[in-house]
Order: C-alpha cells, then sequence, then structure tokens
C-alpha cells in the first residue's frame, strides 16, 4: 500500500527502479514525513530495507546507497538496512509506515 507515501509519482518510479535493479528480494519500508503528512517539498525520504532473512544486506545494499547518491532523484534518500538498525528504532518504524516494495517471503 503507497497511497500514503507524498512522493511525486515520477521520483517514486526512480526510486522503485533502483530498489528492483540492486536489492529486488528485499522488502521496502518507507517512513517518517513522507507518510505522515508533515513532509513539504525538500522532506527527505526515510527508507527500510529488510532482507528476507532479516540479515544485513551487505554489498547491494552499499550499491544502492552508492546508487541513490549519484541519482538525479532530487530529493535525499536514506536508506537503511533494518537489519542495522536498533531494535527500538525497528519498533517505531514498524508503527507506522508503507510498503514501497514487497521482497520475498521469510526464509
Amino acid at each position: 500500500m503507497t497511497d500514503r507515501l507524498d512522493l511525486p509519482r515520477r521520483y517514486r518510479h526512480m526510486v522503485e527502479t533502483l530498489l528492483r535493479e540492486y536489492v529486488p528480494d528485499a522488502e521496502v519500508w518507507a517512513y517518517g514525513s513522507r507518510i505522515n503528512g508533515e513532509s513539504h517539498e525538500g522532506s527527505d525520504l526515510d527508507l527500510a530495507l529488510r532482507s528476507p532473512t532479516l540479515e544485513p544486506l551487505g554489498a547491494p545494499f552499499t550499491d544502492l546507497v552508492e546508487a541513490f547518491r549519484e541519482s538525479n532523484i532530487p530529493i535525499l534518500v536514506q536508506a537503511s538496512d533494518w537489519a542495522m538498525l536498533p531494535e527500538s528504532f525497528r519498533n517505531e518504524i514498524a508503527r507506522s509506515h508503507v510498503v514501497l516494495q514487497e521482497g520475498l517471503p521469510k526464509s
């Protein structure tokens, strides 16, 4: 469900294209101001990426972060690897997020 995501369609398409290219197996959650109604034109896009095993994503994640940095997306995309986040922050994200990419089922 991405209807709560406040992101222009063209930017969302660019983000989703990079996600499919670099981390097709990961479930990706958007959270923060772009889903809670507090965003403005310059707000960043906060993403949490969850591997199917909930283990660190490794090199594909690093490559994705670099791809976001080098892209023409005119907003800052802040990607975090779920496995590397403190449990308290995971709980906060889990309470309010939008699934941007489904990923594979957990093994």
